[in-house]
């Protein structure tokens, strides 16, 4: 999908500059990808220590049989 997009030059530079990327598109697709993960690693940080852990559970023996 072609886009037009006006995006700050220095900004894109430095960003094809620092991953050595092949191409700016290239930059700007990784750019993207590591600002959703970011993002969604962050969500993840409400369930610290919300989730309820039995540390005498026996998972093998629920297979059982």
């Amino acid at each position: 999908m072609a886009s037009n997009l006006n995006i700050d030059m220095k900004l894109l530079d430095e960003v094809y500059q620092l991953g050595n990327f092949k191409t700016k598109k290239e930059a700007v697709n990784v750019a993207l990808k590591e600002y959703i993960q970011k993002h969604r690693q962050k969500d993840m940080l409400k369930f610290l220590n919300k989730v309820d852990f039995d540390k005498d559970y026996d998972y093998k023996k629920s297979r059982n049989r």
